[in-house]
């Protein structure tokens, strides 16, 4: 399941393990089509945890890693930034991209 998350929780969320977080606004066409695959990632991938920051509400967050454009999927492992994916991305590519860090 994909949860929403707040510029408060990221920190704390995404320091374990390895972590998607997709970050989008509601008015971004490319954001609605990225949304649906990263919630079939995340019914699907057990292993990996799965977030959402709408950037409008949460824009500090996406200010400190530098996203200017959205959608941008952020993967972290043990806290550390390993992919900075920006735009849309299907999910073939998504899950060969997130099976390298497992």
């Amino acid at each position: 399941m994909t949860q929403a998350i707040s510029d408060d929780q990221f920190n704390a969320k995404t320091d374990e393990g390895i972590t998607l977080t997709d970050f989008w606004a509601p008015w971004c066409g490319p954001c609605r089509m990225q949304s649906p695959i990263v919630d079939e990632l995340a019914e699907e991938m057990d292993d990996v945890e799965f977030y959402k920051m709408n950037v409008d509400d949460e824009p500090k967050t996406a200010q400190s890693f530098g996203i200017m454009s959205i959608p941008t999927l952020l993967i972290k492992k043990d806290g550390e930034v390993v992919e900075k994916l920006v735009g849309y991305h299907d999910k073939a590519r998504l899950t060969e991209i997130l099976n390298q860090y497992k």
